[in-house]
């Protein structure tokens, strides 16, 4: 098929084969199992990790997004505690991912290492502080960086170095040579890869090429409708051409299809888009749902404004007073848009779900979206154990959402910027 005779999608039917993709078309479960979150995690491919816990953590959101309410403890099990099925690494940002991965990434963890072990790379300037790293970690199994520094002995002589040992840990992580065998709390464990990755998947590195063709495979699965630079940034690929080339293999095999989007242009000119054959077009997306800044959905700037029409920018690093939204302000999705955003923060010794700012987006409808919003709001702050919501008056949308969670549910503060 050439593209000039590829299939035309509308910029709705491009948005809700997105969503689709995404599992936002399915109906939440009455209760939610450690099969869900497999199947979930099958869809998404990653669970992108972050440390801000004004909410709740990153990686908590996505499985809350799709599938609801669910015991936390349940993604600890499964995810974060040493476990047979997920390990972490650096597959987007610093994400979970399949143990299997792990083969996949081999060519990234040897680029890393050729670098850092080059004449004046850090692991060929510190290679005293790595050899006494790894033979702690072979003689005494995975640990945290805190156990080390107890440990160390105290006769390391000059060259011995707190925050080298922890950049040892690091180095010897991106380069494949130790693994995270889970945290505590939320405070990392490493051990030799040996230790952590089984011995079939260690024996099994894929080559790049194959590598780069299967994880563009993934990426198209899991956007449903994708441009290159999409694929190029689901999983980091950082190499155009490469992707490039993934895709014209993948279409040669019919597992991709190009489509053209209408609105999805670039100096007037439609960007080439394609479709993974497996990918479903739903009549609708009936569904509500708070997406954290790293949810798929959201997480590449260009897609966000491309599909949804949304310009976002998290602004944590951003001066308080500078801010336009608020500090962690989560996107919020009513069918097959984005219709405003909202700064949640757990006030866990208030036991309160404080927001503070609310704001439309160009395609709310502000009267039909109040009442779905703030039921979205009521199932977070009850999946939080918060016991009320409170809402500030900054944000063109607060009022409405105060109004429709009622007198009885809400409360309201004020805000600095008010």
């Amino acid at each position: 098929m050439t593209r000039s005779s590829a299939p035309t999608l509308s910029a709705g039917e491009a948005r809700r084969i997105a969503l689709a993709a995404q599992g936002f078309s399915r109906s939440r479960p009455v209760s939610v199992g450690t099969g869900h979150l497999h199947r979930t995690m099958e869809r998404l491919g990653v669970l992108q990790i972050d440390s801000v816990n004004v909410f709740a953590r990153s990686h908590y959101m996505p499985m809350f997004s799709r599938l609801g309410s669910y015991d936390p403890a349940l993604l600890d099990r499964t995810f974060v505690s040493r476990t047979r099925h997920y390990v972490e690494y650096l597959a987007h940002e610093a994400t979970f991912m399949p143990v299997a991965d792990w083969a996949l990434w081999d060519f990234r963890m040897r680029a890393w290492r050729e670098r850092s072990a080059a004449p004046g790379g850090w692991m060929h300037a510190h290679a005293r502080t790595l050899d006494w790293v790894r033979a702690e970690l072979r003689e005494r199994g995975p640990l945290r960086p805190v156990d080390l520094r107890e440990d160390a002995p105290r006769d390391r002589g000059p060259w011995w170095d707190w925050d080298e040992a922890k950049s040892a840990l690091e180095h010897l992580w991106r380069c494949g040579e130790v693994a995270i065998a889970g945290r505590i709390g939320f405070e990392r464990q490493y051990g030799l890869a040996e230790q952590v990755i089984p011995a079939e998947v260690l024996s099994s590195p894929v080559p790049e090429d194959d590598a780069i063709r299967e994880l563009v495979r993934r990426a198209a699965r899991s956007y449903g409708v994708a441009t290159i630079a999409d694929l190029n940034d689901y999983y980091r690929l950082r190499d155009q051409s490469a992707v490039r080339s993934a895709v014209a293999d993948l279409v040669d095999a019919g597992e991709l299809e190009p489509v053209a989007v209408r609105g999805w242009e670039r100096s007037g000119r439609p960007v080439p888009a394609w479709r993974h054959r497996d990918a479903v077009l739903p009549r609708r997306i009936g569904r509500a749902a708070l997406l954290t800044p790293f949810d798929p959905v959201v997480w590449f700037r260009d897609r966000a404004l491309r599909v949804f029409d949304f310009d976002y920018r998290i602004e944590i690093y951003v001066p308080a007073d500078k801010r336009r939204y608020g500090y962690y302000s989560l996107p919020v999705l009513v069918d097959d848009r984005i219709v405003g955003r909202v700064d949640l923060k757990a006030d866990r010794a208030a036991s309160a779900l404080r927001v503070q700012s609310a704001w439309w987006e160009r395609h709310a409808l502000p009267e039909d979206d109040a009442v779905r919003v703030a039921e979205e709001l009521v199932r977070a702050a009850r999946w939080q154990g918060l016991e009320r919501i409170s809402v500030s008056g900054w944000g063109d949308a607060a009022d409405a959402l105060a109004d429709a969670l009622g007198d009885a549910t809400v409360e309201r503060h004020v805000h600095p910027r008010e």
